[in-house]
Order: C-alpha cells, then sequence, then structure tokens
C-alpha cells in the first residue's frame, strides 16, 4: 500500500471519526437540567437507556425565569423516533374550549411512558425522541428535546 493511500484512509477515518463524535453528542445530549434567565424547558430523566417494557419516568420543568403556557394537559409531549416518524402522544379530549396549563419558573410535572404507542403495540428496540413544545408570555415557542434508547 503507497503512503498516499494510507494517508488518505487516516485522514477518511479521522474526519468520520469527528462527524460522528458530533452526532454523538447531539443525540446523546446529558446536560439535563441547566436553570436559565429569560425562557427555559429541561426534561430530566432518570437515565438514558431502558430495558424494554420498563416504564420510562420523564421530567419536565421549567428551567427559566418566566411561566411558561401549554396548550394541552400533556404538555405537547410527544415521542417520535429519530427519523420524526410519531410513536407516542397522548390523547387529548375533544374540548370547545381550550384550556391553557400553565408552568411557573421552577416547577415540574412528571410523565410515564409505558413504552405503548399509539397503536397499542410495544416500543421496539432503539432511539427516540421525547419532545414537549410550550409558549412564553409573549406566545414565541419554546421546546426541548431528549434521546433514549430502549434495549433488549
Amino acid at each position: 500500500m503507497s503512503s498516499k493511500t494510507l494517508i488518505g484512509f487516516i485522514t477518511v477515518g479521522i474526519i468520520a471519526g469527528l462527524v460522528f463524535g458530533l452526532y454523538l453528542i447531539d443525540v446523546k445530549n446529558t446536560n439535563q437540567l441547566v436553570f436559565v434567565e429569560g425562557p427555559s424547558l429541561s426534561i430530566v430523566t432518570e437515565k438514558f437507556d431502558f430495558k424494554k417494557g420498563e416504564p420510562i419516568k420523564l421530567r419536565l420543568i421549567n428551567s427559566g425565569t418566566i411561566p411558561l403556557t401549554f396548550s394541552d394537559s400533556s404538555y405537547g409531549l410527544r415521542i417520535t423516533g429519530l427519523s420524526g416518524m410519531l410513536m407516542y402522544s397522548p390523547e387529548q379530549s375533544e374540548n370547545s374550549e381550550l384550556p391553557t396549563y400553565m408552568l411557573n419558573p421552577r416547577e415540574e410535572i412528571e410523565f410515564v411512558w409505558d413504552q405503548i404507542k399509539n397503536d397499542g403495540d410495544s416500543a421496539l428496540e432503539g432511539l427516540y425522541k421525547i419532545h414537549f413544545k410550550g409558549f412564553d408570555p409573549d406566545s414565541k415557542k419554546i421546546e426541548k428535546s431528549t434521546t433514549i434508547t430502549i434495549w433488549k
């Protein structure tokens, strides 16, 4: 093997490792709870890797300094695959009046997902993204997501 080919393979390996590392930093963000000035949401899970069928406890915390509002009692909870395909979203009762749910600064609410998808099937092994969506007093959308892994 020539030295130019060897240098080429090493360069491609370094670049691929860097790109994959940056991807994993985004996917496996372990910095769950950070309090900041202004609007902010934080999602806290007890861990990032769960066994198949194990209940997943989620804590949604207003980690900002202003109250946040939500359009439904699920606080905008959506669980998707990494591709964005919706796997789970709590059912909302149809109501002619849209109530508003509020989360004050440093206040939190807990959810438990039993790994059952909307279609009634159990979630398969893989990576899942958990999303919450709310609004600040100026009606600006505030979103937060985190990634978990379900193992066999």
